[in-house]
């Protein structure tokens, strides 16, 4: 009698248990119309958001204005802002890849739960039945004491399964709730970063307009670097000639050497090297370098966030071996110069994207590749952090969506005296590790 309450009541807890963890569950075990709602309404708010009044773009303008007069002080809150936008970005990655986990938890755990659709059907009919005929009550009717022993012998036997596949469909329904519960928080701060970003950019691009107003190459000399840019890219076949090029060139190479000029020696003593590194990038209205590139590695920043997915020397898949680093970065990511440096080279070319070739000095060059846009001038003298381009744009429909875009790749090379170099010694090892994943 006894052993017949217990087993009814145990029965009774486990219905309760699912019961209680089923409405919550249940609309995570098929997708309801209402997330797909929330989705368009967060793209909505992210495509308004991110599209700038021209009210407040002539705030920023004005507010700018005053910075015109003042290098140091535009070229300060240039590298202010690029480096929030570059946090942003990263904040977006970490917070995409939180989100990705948790989906694919969910995924996972949902088809765990539509496997054992049968046996969920078979538990919750089992514990119907033993609701609606519970255990004889003996005392009552001593005369089924028979049909009471028969019961308990199969209760006890059958319950303990039941029991156990209850206790496992009720934590495995909660740990759903969990997992969506976590998505929708985790799409709310994304779409709250990618509005940070927006504004950011807004303010980013509106300095850099300014900056480039600054420069004093004329429009003709311009006009002029830019045939010869041109000519150069009809001339080169591949991009190793179009770098090789760049690098030969009649006009580049008078240029390269009065920059030379205006590049420090390497380091000849620790103590020189000390004071070197103290004070290579605190001055925001430099000129020139501060620091021989050679005496830089262990200091430099990857020139776009994201994780570096071709390394130096790894093979390339056509019988060689990568001249440079591949960096796996999000749509629209802001590109900034890797060092101090000039400009050699800014242009499209082929299906590499527009190229940036950067006069570090003293025989060294860096080579970007992959940007969408480039924001900078030959002969132009650009500080170590300080925006040079951005990566393309998302493929239409896929911006403010859940599932991370597919991510564009920014070649980096690093060439000394002609030569392609290991750059890995150059990265700041937190950066490099964190970039690697």
């Amino acid at each position: 009698m006894v052993a017949g309450r217990s087993t009814a009541l145990l029965s009774a807890m486990v219905a309760g248990a699912l019961v209680c963890a089923l409405p919550a569950a249940g609309p995570a075990l098929a997708q309801p119309a209402q997330d797909k709602r929330e989705r368009e309404q967060e793209l909505r708010q992210v495509t308004d958001q991110q599209q700038r009044t021209e009210a407040e773009l002539a705030r920023l303008r004005s507010e700018i204005a005053g910075l015109k007069g003042d290098r140091a002080r535009l070229n300060a809150d240039l590298l202010k802002t690029a480096a929030s936008v570059r946090a942003a970005e990263e904040r977006v990655l970490d917070s995409q890849a939180r989100l990705d986990a948790a989906t694919a938890s969910e995924d996972a755990l949902r088809r765990s739960l539509d496997s054992r659709r049968g046996i969920i059907t078979e538990v919750l009919a089992a514990l119907q039945r033993m609701g609606r005929k519970p255990p004889p009550a003996v005392i009552v009717r001593p005369e089924d004491m028979l049909e009471a022993i028969r019961a308990a012998i199969l209760l006890g036997y059958v319950l303990p399964e039941i029991r156990s596949e209850a206790e496992n469909l009720v934590v495995d329904l909660n740990e759903l709730v969990r997992l969506r519960e976590a998505a929708r928080s985790e799409r709310q701060r994304l779409a709250a970063e990618r509005d940070t970003i927006a504004g950011e950019r807004t303010r980013l691009a509106a300095l850099v307009e300014a900056r480039q107003s600054q420069i004093e190459t004329s429009e003709s000399a311009l006009a002029d670097e830019r045939k010869r840019l041109e000519a150069l890219v009809r001339q080169a076949q591949t991009l190793k000639d179009l770098i090789g090029r760049a690098e030969s060139d009649a006009a580049t190479i008078r240029r390269a050497e009065e920059q030379a000029r205006r590049t420090p020696a390497a380091a000849s003593s620790a103590a020189e090297l000390a004071v070197a590194t103290a004070n290579a990038f605190r001055d925001p209205a430099r000129l020139q370098p501060r620091i021989a590139l050679q005496d830089a590695r262990g200091m430099l920043a990857l020139p776009v966030n994201g994780a570096i997915s071709r390394s130096f020397g790894a093979p390339d898949g056509f019988g060689g071996h990568e001249r440079g680093i591949s960096i796996a970065a999000r749509s629209e990511s802001v590109v900034t110069a890797p060092s101090d440096g000039w400009i050699m080279f800014a242009g499209p070319y082929r299906s590499f994207g527009r190229v940036l070739i950067i006069n570090a000095g003293n025989g060294y060059n860096f080579v970007l590749t992959g940007l969408q846009h480039t924001s900078v001038e030959i002969g132009q003298f650009v500080l170590a952090g300080e925006p040079v381009g951005a990566m393309g744009a998302a493929p239409t429909g896929a911006k403010g969506t859940e599932a991370a875009p597919s991510p564009m790749t920014l070649y980096v090379e690093l060439r000394k005296d002609g030569q392609p170099i290991d750059p890995s010694p150059w990265w700041a090892k937190a950066l490099s590790e964190k970039a690697r994943g």
